[in-house]
């Protein structure tokens, strides 16, 4: 393990955020390898109960990608979160080399705690290809995110606590938060926020989409909670993240702005469906999810 992934997982916060806390994110996807095909990650000191899901999903992708030649662009992924990651133990990730084709490149990656699976992926990779292309444009009348308030200023006067640490992604809601939406009545059928690294990353393609996909389990939930006028931390929900899947359909850089653009189609036996779409700033559509969600709202 680095010194900086053991700095990350065991200092406090920097007040403030910024580039420290981006480089503590940085330093948690940078997986120690034990053995071949066997990697080992951290969770930092301030973890909530369980590890966030984005951070097992980034983790569990590093380890895939560093199993397959750089050239080699990972172009989807598919993900089930079994069980509750334990943030004060090491998580251990084992690589199953699936395929080595002559285009694509298959990987499985299970994430183990205390002896048992706590998360799997399947990741695809391909070589650079040319071929037919088209994508759907992004919504029209979006502000410019420099235009918004910060999380953490939207978060003011609220009862919000998870807001009010630092993160590594820089977030700003388009349309009003949930938590203001659930007083003021509205039921918004989407949610729209910009998202960017919050600092500078090295110039490695695997790791800005790795950050995308620790992003990615950020707000995507939300939209299916704020059909229903609830929202975790000022009302009895229970929620988790069952499965996550993403299809990354052109380069970019998650240290520039992209639009995350989500809805959810349909909720019932306390599960919640949300897609989204990613957006870079000049339009160009870069990814998209869909993540199905544990939700009991008591």
């Amino acid at each position: 393990m680095t010194e900086l992934a053991r700095t990350a997982a065991t200092e406090l916060e920097i007040p403030g955020g910024g580039q420290p806390v981006l480089d503590r994110l940085v330093a948690l996807l940078d997986l120690e390898k034990i053995e071949e095909n066997i990697f080992r990650g951290v969770s930092p000191a301030h973890s909530p109960v369980r590890v966030f899901g984005g951070q097992v999903a980034g983790q569990a992708l590093v380890a895939a990608g560093r199993t397959v030649p750089e050239e080699r662009r990972v172009h989807s992924l598919h993900a089930y979160f079994i069980r509750g990651g334990d943030p004060s133990v090491p998580i251990v990730y084992e690589v199953d080399r699936i395929r080595d084709g002559r285009s694509f490149t298959t990987r499985r990656v299970v994430a183990i705690q205390h002896g048992k699976a706590i998360f799997s992926l399947s990741a695809s990779f391909q070589t650079d290809e040319p071929g037919i292309e088209h994508a759907e444009a992004m919504p029209e009348g979006v502000p410019a995110p420099e235009t918004l308030p910060t999380l953490m200023e939207r978060a003011e006067g609220y009862a919000i606590g998870a807001h009010a640490r630092p993160r590594p992604i820089d977030l700003r809601y388009v349309n009003e938060p949930p938590w203001v939406t659930r007083q003021t009545g509205e039921r918004p059928a989407r949610n729209q926020v910009w998202m960017r690294a919050d600092g500078k990353l090295p110039d490695q393609q695997l790791l800005h989409v790795c950050v995308l996909t620790y992003a990615s389990d950020m707000t995507l939930l939300d939209s299916v909670l704020a059909r229903h006028g609830v929202y975790w931390d000022t009302d009895k929900v229970l929620g988790a993240s069952l499965d996550h899947a993403l299809w990354f359909h052109r380069p970019f850089r998650a240290d520039e702005w992209f639009l995350y653009d989500s809805a959810s189609p349909t909720a019932s036996g306390a599960r919640g469906l949300a897609t989204g779409r990613f957006f870079a700033q000049d339009g160009t559509l870069i990814a998209t999810v869909v993540q199905e969600g544990l939700l009991r709202v008591l």
